[in-house]
């Protein structure tokens, strides 16, 4: 495998002891910033983004070719990331949400239209990442990369290949799953157990998928609830189960080779996150820079590289088998390539999260604050 990418983690885990909902983490040595400078006179943009989700020498690089600051944040989920934009003090200018986020976020006025003409890059952004439904007239957002989720599993610590969502809710490994800590995952993985429309807006459908987790929670199937800190908690062999994203496993597969991935026979969830500039960003111009800077074929070879998520860079998705031979004179595993980047038998059995209705929503977040979280 390519290399082993340094966690910044917390140090130790036990079972039963997962963070749930970390705030926000800034990784620049600046902070605070609401102007367009530094109190020096800098230029900088503020990104806020998912952990373990850039090669950080891509920042270095476009701070040292433009001499823009970038002030990088990260969020551990859509959830959160807008509950940091509802309560406010925060001051990001890019953000880098996923489809259906994009879509309430476009519905209820907080992004602004891009100026595509600053955006060169955008052309190099694959016909099947754009028109989406989240963003169908291509106003507001720029590809930054897509997956799949699916469930990752210890094939040391499981008796055989999981092939279904049931192992997220059965007795056979009580104690030593991890529940995906945001309410459309955890929920999405039983709709689609139970056979139903993963974007349904029916009332007891989704109170029949509650129902299912806070049974097996009742169970005591879950050891506790974890986004970013299932890095550690996998590669150590700390648990059995989890539901992640393709890409991160690939990143855990790298420490952990006992490791494995299965997108469900039910069906899973595939996704789009993108970049988008909030509509009272501070640092406009600077913002555009660095979406065009990143939708380069040459930093989404190098992101991809590093984070192991699939390019909608159309030349850098076909470049990267070549372009990983070269740079570590050994073939790619195809096999891994597949799981980074679903060909479309794969996808043909994945759909992507809609935005939901208000009334949806608010049943979501009551059933998940029911929940226990």
């Amino acid at each position: 495998m390519k290399k082993i990418v340094a966690l910044t983690l917390a140090t130790s885990v036990a079972a039963g002891l997962f963070l749930s909902g970390c705030a926000m983490n800034e990784t620049s040595s600046t902070s605070g910033s609401t102007g367009s400078n530094t109190s020096s006179g800098q230029r900088e943009v503020n990104v806020c983004s998912w952990g373990e989700y850039i090669d950080t020498d891509l920042i270095t690089q476009f701070e040292e070719e433009t001499g823009i600051k970038v002030n990088y944040n990260t969020a551990p989920s859509n959830e959160e990331l807008y509950s940091q934009l509802q309560t406010g003090g925060v001051n990001y200018d890019v953000i880098v949400p996923s489809d259906y986020m994009i879509a309430r976020l476009i519905e209820e006025d907080w992004l602004q239209k891009l100026d595509y003409s600053k955006i060169p890059n955008y052309e190099k952004i694959g016909e099947q990442y754009k028109n989406l439904s989240f963003d169908p007239n291509n106003e507001y957002s720029v590809p930054y990369t897509w997956g799949t989720l699916g469930i990752i599993y210890n094939t040391t610590m499981v008796d055989e290949p999981i092939t279904s969502w049931g192992a997220m809710f059965s007795d056979d490994y009580a104690g030593n799953v991890l529940l995906i800590d945001n309410s459309r995952d955890a929920f999405a993985m039983a709709l689609y157990y139970l056979g139903y429309d993963v974007n349904t807006t029916d009332e007891a459908q989704i109170r029949e998928a509650y129902e299912l987790v806070a049974d097996a929670k009742a169970r005591g199937v879950y050891a506790g609830q974890g986004m970013d800190e299932i890095f550690q908690i996998m590669e150590g062999g700390n648990l059995a189960i989890a539901t992640y994203y393709a890409g991160d496993f690939l990143t855990m597969y790298e420490a952990n080779p006992d490791l494995a991935f299965v997108i469900p026979e039910e069906g899973s969830n595939w996704f789009v996150d993108s970049m988008c500039i909030l509509k009272d960003a501070k640092n406009v111009d600077e913002a555009h820079e660095w979406i065009n800077f990143i939708a380069s074929t040459e930093s989404n070879l190098k992101n991809m590289d590093f984070i192991w998520y699939a390019s909608p860079n159309t030349e850098a998705l076909e470049q990267y088998p070549a372009y990983y031979e070269e740079t570590y004179g050994e073939p790619l595993d195809m096999d891994l390539y597949e799981i980074m980047a679903a060909p479309d038998s794969v996808l043909e059995n994945c759909s992507m999260y809609e935005n939901l209705p208000a009334d949806t929503l608010a049943l979501y977040n009551d059933l998940w604050i029911e929940l226990g979280t």
